[in-house]
């Protein structure tokens, strides 16, 4: 069942990739791979034809379906349709600003290309004025639904083990693992469930943080476990874990998607104060680095002070290079 209308939302931009990439599947095979009922998802390809493939509308999305089964029609995901030269609304760069900044914050990006980013998303602020402005106050997470998803979607029902290239935000590291996969569910975010044997222990997944996925021809043989109750939430911090207060400015505001936290209150300039709990508060000193100037811990104030002493230490060791 769909918790809320941005869940609603993920799951259309995943079914867009999802059913264009398989024409004419089966409703009920979509339905399961999204863990909807048949119902639910003809409500979502009811909506989805009115919505456009531009920001300008027209060019509405070509989606039917017989009950049964379901084609994706729209004739530019063929090729057949003849491209336009690129004239950017100020809605459009608006959103092709918001994009290129969360791209420039992923896990395994090269710098080269994150440089590369960041210059040609100075050109087009540049070029925007006042539509540049607007997007700072803006953020955005990615959804791997519509690859990653359907990956294990299919590991999960062929039994088959997964290799994952997974990213750690707690660790800021690539590490690469094998899963057997038990099951996908959503709690905001879409995860997968599954027998971890790098840490040898039941662990979950969130999909857009697996930088890469393969599915392997060995058979996954995940331990007989009890499913976990959700009914409270994916993170539920013990009541004695110390909290930690973090503000991060516009561009941190990325810390409230991937770090599971109490509260995430709006300041001023269009930054967050974070409210979050955890066991290791020390392990956070390594965000507060991370983050530079767009964020600083607050409390408690012996972590504040130990991270500012990081930062003094990590610049230091620049200088000495220098």
């Amino acid at each position: 069942m769909a918790a809320n209308a941005i869940d609603q939302t993920r799951r259309m931009l995943s079914l867009v990739t999802y059913l264009r990439e398989r024409p004419g599947a089966h409703v009920a095979d979509v339905a399961r791979a999204f863990g909807i009922t048949e119902d639910e998802l003809i409500s979502d390809l009811d909506v989805l034809p009115m919505c456009g493939t531009s920001f300008r509308g027209g060019d509405l999305l070509d989606i039917d379906t017989d009950g049964e089964r379901i084609w994706w029609r729209n004739p530019d995901a063929s090729g057949e349709s003849t491209a336009e030269p690129l004239r950017l609304a100020a809605d459009e760069a608006t959103a092709l600003l918001v994009a290129a900044r969360a791209v420039a914050t992923l896990p395994g990006l090269r710098e080269s290309d994150r440089d590369a980013l960041l210059r040609a998303t100075a050109k087009l602020e540049a070029a925007a004025g006042e539509a540049a402005g607007a997007s700072s106050r803006l953020s955005v997470t990615f959804e791997a639904e519509g690859g990653v998803f359907a990956d294990v979607d299919r590991a999960i029902a062929e039994r088959r083990r997964l290799w994952l290239r997974y990213y750690s935000p707690a660790r800021d590291e690539l590490t690469e693992r094998k899963v057997d996969p038990i099951r996908l569910f959503a709690v905001g975010h879409t995860y997968m469930e599954g027998w971890c044997h790098l840490s040898e222990a039941r662990r979950t997944f969130r999909l857009d943080r697996v930088a890469e996925i393969r599915l392997l021809d060995e058979r996954a043989e995940p331990p007989a476990i009890e499913p976990r109750d959700l009914s409270e939430g994916l993170v539920q911090p013990a009541a004695e874990d110390p909290e930690v207060v973090v503000e991060v400015g516009p561009g941190g505001r990325w810390v409230a998607e991937y770090y599971p936290h109490d509260s995430a209150e709006e300041l001023s300039d269009g930054g967050l104060r974070i409210t979050l709990r955890s066991p290791d508060p020390a392990s956070l000193r390594r965000l507060a680095l991370r983050l530079g100037r767009e964020g600083r811990i607050v409390a408690p104030a012996e972590l504040a002070d130990s991270a500012r002493q990081a930062a003094r230490e990590a610049l230091a060791g620049y200088g000495d290079q220098g």
